[in-house]
């Protein structure tokens, strides 16, 4: 598979170093203003560090446009004359619909809306996909580029906006919650990097439970509470100040916000 990432920032080098690290791809160019940056992709012999997007579309055939939001109409104007019917449009871009892909490209392009996360980079990205009605075809080649770099959900695009504050904005929740665990045992009398390493590898474990067994949340919280415990009365005392509450409303409150961004 040939592929090119324009506007390799922060989600583009997570995106490329899964899809280098499961040799996803036989040749990766990646695009931005000053390459500097990815100069750390020069290790790669498949990666081709370039400034100029035209090059980068004239040599691959899957195209997985990063660039911020108010970019993409011009990336896309320029471009359009080089598109082929091979041409798979992949867009990680938040707010922009397929409906403005379509208006500036045509509805004869496979586009497929993508929204990964920067766990991408580890292979454990959860990902949503929404083709147009052409990228239906090719949607399973999307799968196979995502899967590579965790696990893909196709979802109709109306949900993409909600998919994003859960999976993407989802990334931070999580790692704030890891942090206050972290600073909770280190106030117990742990080394900081002890805490850390308890934190993180609770959580991994708490996940990997659920995704192993298949069981609900409850069930595995019923598993480690007993009457009268100090889990119980830990867990409790959280709900008590609002733990459960506050999570909801904060990813309400990023859901309004993504909502304001026009699509």
């Amino acid at each position: 598979m040939k592929a090119a990432i324009i506007g390799a920032g922060s989600l583009g080098q997570s995106i490329a170093k899964g899809l280098l690290t499961n040799k996803t791809v036989t040749s990766l160019y990646m695009t931005k203003r000053n390459t500097n940056s990815l100069n750390k992709f020069n290790i790669y012999d498949e990666v081709v560090l370039t400034s100029d997007n035209e090059e980068a579309v004239k040599n691959a055939n899957v195209l997985i446009f990063a660039v911020q939001p108010r970019h993409f109409e011009a990336i896309l104007k320029n471009i359009k004359p080089l598109l082929t019917e091979n041409h798979i449009i992949i867009s990680v871009i938040t707010g922009f619909s397929i409906a403005k892909i379509e208006a500036v490209v045509g509805k004869e392009q496979y586009i497929i809306r993508s929204m990964p996360n920067t766990a991408a980079s580890v292979g454990q990205s959860m990902t949503c996909l929404s083709p147009n009605t052409k990228g239906k075809e090719k949607v399973e080649i999307a799968k196979t580029i995502f899967n590579s770099l965790g696990i893909s959900m196709e979802i109709p695009e109306e949900q993409l906006q909600a998919a994003t504050v859960i999976c993407a904005s989802g990334i931070a929740f999580w790692m704030r919650l890891i942090r206050a665990t972290t600073q909770g045992a280190i106030q117990l009398g742990f080394e900081a990097d002890e805490a850390h390493e308890l934190a993180m590898q609770t959580c991994f474990g708490a996940a990997t439970l659920l995704k192993e067994s298949g069981n609900h949340p409850e069930a595995e919280i019923d598993r480690v509470t007993t009457p009268g415990g100090c889990t119980i009365e830990g867990l409790n005392e959280m709900e008590h100040q609002g733990l459960s509450s506050s999570l909801i409303k904060g990813i309400n409150k990023s859901f309004d916000k993504i909502n304001q961004i026009k699509n």
